[in-house]
């Protein structure tokens, strides 16, 4: 773990729990794109720049996630480096309590508050292509979360984000995190679409072909929705069906799992509804789930 790999040219990424890309942008000068997930990540970081005698001059986060941001504030303190967010992220990563206050969809409880869903906050620039160094570009992923976006360098290599999850990642925890259901798969379909030397998810291997493992998570994807339609052939309110859920695809609930699942259940509940696939009523003071 925190590896350094050359993907090409000066294109590198470290391996961590997700992926931290870096690229050179001068014989001394590198930017990372993310900073992995806290101030451990940021110390083993700032380790391999030293080991290689290279100067950190910005940070560019694709999304304001905990585990992408979380050595932010370590390395800037370190290096005086510049931290560069898209859109909504920025404000985000500026104030990180927006995330389980998000993700709840109130004030969290001690049991969300901590390093997983909750940042350090950094001061975080407005990511625009203009603060791009020469040769790299930016491409908007948006659904996983609200502006998240990738890069494309100048060696061809296109960092991916959390534009999509592994195989064994799906398997396992069945229902990913996704903030617009309907955004997520179009951003998948353009993914498909992309032609690059190698392509980097965050969350996956590196890879020549994306189409593969973009298609498997569409139909990951479309599969959750077709099994909450089923289970809304009786009208059902929210917390039973995510209890269903849950018990489907035998996942253990605690806060974690019912911030990001119960969070990402409700995306698919607008996405149905507005589909036409889902109807919702009020009755006895309950909001209610029903397949049209």
């Amino acid at each position: 773990m925190y590896e350094l790999n050359q993907v090409a040219g000066n294109s590198y990424f470290i391996q961590s729990p997700a992926k931290i890309g870096l690229v050179k942008t001068g014989d001394q000068d590198v930017v990372l794109i993310d900073s992995g997930n806290d101030k451990d990540a940021g110390r083993k970081v700032k380790k391999i720049l030293a080991a290689n005698g290279w100067r950190l001059t910005a940070i560019f986060n694709t999304h304001s996630n905990a585990d992408h941001i979380g050595g932010n504030s370590f390395l800037q303190r370190q290096t005086g480096c510049r931290i560069f967010a898209p859109g909504i992220e920025q404000a985000f990563t500026r104030y990180p309590l927006l995330e389980p206050s998000f993700l709840y969809g109130g004030y969290p409880c001690k049991d969300l508050r901590h390093k997983f869903l909750l940042a350090q906050e950094s001061p975080a620039e407005e990511l625009t292509p203009e603060v791009l160094p020469e040769g790299m570009s930016m491409l908007s992923l948006p659904g996983h979360f609200f502006h998240m976006c990738g890069f494309r360098t100048a060696d061809d290599v296109i960092y991916l984000a959390d534009c999509l999850s592994s195989r064994e990642t799906l398997e396992k925890y069945r229902i990913g995190f996704i903030y617009d259901i309907g955004a997520y798969l179009k951003t998948l379909e353009m993914v498909k679409g992309l032609e690059a030397k190698r392509f980097v998810p965050a969350h996956a291997d590196v890879t020549e072909d994306i189409v593969p493992l973009a298609q498997y998570n569409i139909d990951s994807v479309r599969e959750i929705g077709d099994v909450i339609v089923e289970l809304c052939a009786q009208p059902l309110c929210f917390e039973a069906l995510l209890q269903k859920l849950f018990q489907r695809y035998e996942l253990v609930m605690n806060f974690e799992q019912y911030a990001l699942v119960g969070s990402t259940v409700r995306s698919y509940l607008s996405w149905l509804k507005d589909a036409g696939r889902l109807s919702a009523r009020f009755e006895d003071s309950m909001l209610l789930w029903e397949r049209t």
